[in-house]
């Protein structure tokens, strides 16, 4: 895919035609105004001068925060370039995000879709759901084998690419026949990013993330959001969200909201290095089930050429067993062994280690970072090397 591609959907958009990065940069930032700030520093509050009836835009800090304004404002310009329907709700984490839609929208009764390979701690919800009387239907992202799942349901989640395997569905072709079987849909888009696919365009109706990852992308905060165009559905969401108390620090918030403004410049860099990293993988013997959806042979490539704009910093792969993948991970001298993904540095984990996941015990997650290419490839090298000479 070209870098800083040009931004299709721009009707209504003030900044007119402008490219990803333009849009990263301005995103949510208040128009100019002498001598104050282009980001106005994080609001600490818990509650705000409140004379007479509570009519303002501000009453309580569980409720709203000027800080949270901005960054959904520049969210929901990314996720919906020129929309001004699109709202973001912005959350302490992402399983913030992911538990506000999924508890929100479903009642006693209901059936929700789920992926059976989405990320572990989603289907971890799978148990508090079915406590509650709602039915759970699971199956892979892969082939969009949900399809045949959807009639009758309330619900219908979509993760794609999936986390860890990568697999990637027709989001469009989902979307439309849940719709016709009358049931939402929600994509959590955490691995593409909102430059890399836009869920609401492809007819969800709602885009989930955890901004920890690549949103905010320095692996130094937590953070979560939802996108939705329909009001109602929004408002349902914020209800939640307060009720629950699950909100962003005012901190975290300005963070992840001064991170926007290099987002196309990483995520550029980091597909790129990870496309570079997997055609490096393919040439070792000892290295199977490379997978990321930029390779031109992945079979997840053709539908991810009909979707996505970027490709992502993740590349999965399998080493013969657990020890070998062990010894791999250790003799790796610039990438941090860590359980997250999307941040400029590049981490690994042998995503075995926390069961749950359906991948072989030498099954590896690499998200890869900002750092020059030819380093990064010439490091997993050097590491595989020295992996296959202490066998």
């Amino acid at each position: 895919m070209t870098q800083d591609r040009r931004a299709q959907d721009t009707a209504g958009d003030p900044a007119g035609d402008v490219g990803d990065s333009t849009r990263s940069v301005h995103a949510g930032r208040p128009e100019a105004r002498p001598y104050e700030p282009s980001l106005p520093g994080p609001v600490f509050v818990s509650h705000y001068h409140l004379p007479g009836e509570p009519t303002g835009p501000y009453a309580y800090g569980r409720d709203d925060n000027p800080t949270w304004d901005l960054l959904e404002r520049a969210i929901a310009e990314l996720e919906a370039p020129g929309d001004p329907d699109a709202t973001t709700l912005s959350f302490a984490s992402g399983m913030g995000a992911v538990s506000a839609v999924l508890l929100s929208q479903v009642r006693s009764g209901d059936a929700v879709v789920l992926p059976s390979d989405c990320y572990q701690t989603t289907r971890a919800l799978v148990e508090r759901l079915e406590s509650y009387g709602v039915e759970v239907r699971m199956a892979p992202t892969a082939g969009d084998a949900q399809l045949p799942l959807l009639d009758g349901a309330r619900l219908v989640w979509l993760e794609t690419p999936s986390n860890p395997q990568l697999d990637v569905c027709d989001v469009r072709r989902l979307a439309a026949a849940a719709h016709a079987a009358g049931a939402l849909v929600a994509v959590d888009n955490t691995l593409a990013t909102p430059l890399g696919q836009r869920p609401l365009d492809l007819g969800a109706d709602f885009s989930v993330s955890s901004g920890t990852k690549a949103l905010a992308g320095h692996g130094d905060l937590l953070m979560g959001y939802v996108t939705t165009r329909d009001a109602a559905l929004a408002g349902s969401v914020r209800t939640w969200r307060k009720t629950v108390g699950a909100i962003p620090g005012p901190m975290e918030a300005w963070l992840a909201h001064r991170s926007l403004a290099t987002l196309a410049l990483r995520v550029d860099r980091q597909a790129a290095n990870a496309l570079a990293l997997a055609r490096a993988l393919l040439e070792r013997p000892e290295v199977s089930g490379v997978r990321h959806p930029g390779l031109p042979g992945d079979p997840s490539h053709a539908v991810a050429l009909t979707q996505m704009r970027r490709f992502g910093s993740v590349v999965s792969f399998t080493l013969p067993d657990r020890e070998h993948a062990e010894r791999f991970l250790a003799a790796l001298r610039m990438t941090s062994e860590a359980t997250s993904f999307g941040s400029v540095q590049c981490t690994a984990e042998r995503r075995a280690r926390w069961g749950g996941d359906a991948v072989a015990p030498g099954f590896v997650r690499f998200s890869v970072g900002v750092e020059d290419p030819d380093d990064i490839v010439a490091d997993v090298r050097r590491a595989l090397d020295e992996a296959a000479r202490r066998r």
